[in-house]
């Protein structure tokens, strides 16, 4: 080809589902503030929910013993090997009182957000509805977009203490709404579940056979007495629970996550999920199951640590003329913002770029939480307060 010929324009374009979708806002967000700290601005992170600590010493020692092993290193089951669902079947039993056949009723994931994808995979077909809640998790909307399905959002708000208003669910088209997304401990208002709600949520799914799908990483951060939907009578037959190793116990990074439900919804998302991927690292697996097997004063160190760190968030609030509620659970401490701010955006980005501290507007979550802002916990008790003397040196200003 002559240089001096024009270059051939080409007619690609992606699919519709990537149009459906922007890009997720943490991952444009930590970008900025990776090229703010490249000029050398030095931000304190209290955005993303990511544990800043390490696992328990025994889980990092198993991992590298393992690793060193020639024989560990090729494919394995897409079911998980048995030592991990075995310790997943014990993890629930002693800490939920929920009893799972390990071989049938369990299914070990990459993550979360994997197990969000492959579930929806499973159940929704395009034009499906798909109840999502408002304020809630950005994954739930980007991946029922991403598989066709409509969005239909069911408001959770302060003055209903962040729990689903039922009397609006019924008013709901119903009949074309498979699947519900639930998550408590809930991200991002810390908000705790109770059997009284679980069982209304389990009692709704039923009576209009619609997949309940609870995501439940949270409930051992800040929370005295965790508590599964499965432990609901017979709530399997409508019901899944998601949960994860990557808050409770410093794992974020490793992608360990799990799922339970009856043999038949676990089969199903299996016919998905093993067409995707081809299982985990096998040391990584074993060394999640001994992490499974940390007692409850791992669980009492953690939270040591967190309930400090809260301390300080709670100032930070303060400061910010934020109101919040002392209760909450989780990783995070989720607040209202003045009347006399904007939005929660403008807020974070005042404090970002005036104080050099990175907060979450809580916009992101669903317009319910536009006038609100969330602090995460996941930074050093050192940092937290200097985060605070920050604040309080640009809010004087």
């Amino acid at each position: 080809m002559q240089n001096s010929k024009m270059k051939q324009e080409l007619n690609i374009f992606p699919a519709q589902r990537v149009n459906n979708v922007k890009e997720y806002y943490f991952s444009k967000k930590l970008r900025e503030i990776a090229q703010l700290n490249a000029k050398g601005e030095d931000i304190i992170s209290l955005g993303i929910g990511g544990p800043d600590r390490p696992p328990h010493s025994d889980v990092v020692g198993t991992l590298c013993a393992e690793a060193s092993k020639p024989d560990v290193h090729g494919y394995q089951p897409y079911v998980g090997i048995p030592e991990l669902r075995k310790a997943f079947s014990v993890w629930y039993k002693t800490c939920y009182d929920v009893d799972l056949d390990s071989t049938t009723e369990i299914q070990p994931l990459i993550g979360s957000k994997e197990g969000i994808l492959h579930i929806s995979l499973a159940f929704l077909n395009p034009g499906d509805g798909v109840l999502v809640p408002n304020p809630g998790y950005p994954t739930y909307t980007s991946v029922s977009r991403l598989v066709g399905a409509e969005i239909f959002n069911y408001s959770l708000t302060e003055e209903s203490q962040w729990e689903p208003d039922f009397d609006e669910l019924e008013k709901m088209p119903l009949e074309r709404i498979k699947l519900m997304w639930v998550n408590y401990p809930h991200m991002p208002t810390g908000k705790k579940a109770s059997m009284e709600l679980y069982e209304k949520i389990v009692d709704f799914g039923k009576k209009h056979n619609i997949v309940i799908v609870n995501d439940n990483p949270y409930s051992f951060i800040l929370n005295d007495s965790p508590i599964s939907i499965l432990k609901v009578q017979d709530a399997k037959d409508i019901a899944i629970e998601m949960n994860s190793l990557s808050k409770s116990h410093n794992m974020a990074g490793w992608r360990i996550g799990m799922l339970a439900s009856n043999p038949t919804f676990v089969s199903w998302i299996l016919k998905v999920k093993s067409n995707i991927d081809s299982g985990q690292f096998k040391p990584m697996m074993l060394a999640a199951a001994k992490a499974l097997n940390c007692g409850k004063e791992w669980y009492e160190e953690v939270n040591a640590t967190y309930r400090c760190r809260r301390l300080i968030a709670e100032e930070i609030m303060n400061v910010l003329g934020c109101t919040f509620d002392s209760e909450q659970s989780g990783l995070f401490l989720w607040g209202k913002i003045p009347e006399s701010e904007n939005s929660s955006e403008v807020l974070a980005d005042k404090i970002l770029y005036g104080a050099k501290v990175f907060i979450t507007p809580g916009f992101i979550f669903g317009s319910n939480g536009e006038r609100y802002i969330r602090i995460s916990l996941c930074a050093t008790k050192q940092r937290m307060n200097e985060a605070l003397e920050r604040i309080k040196a640009y809010i004087g200003n």
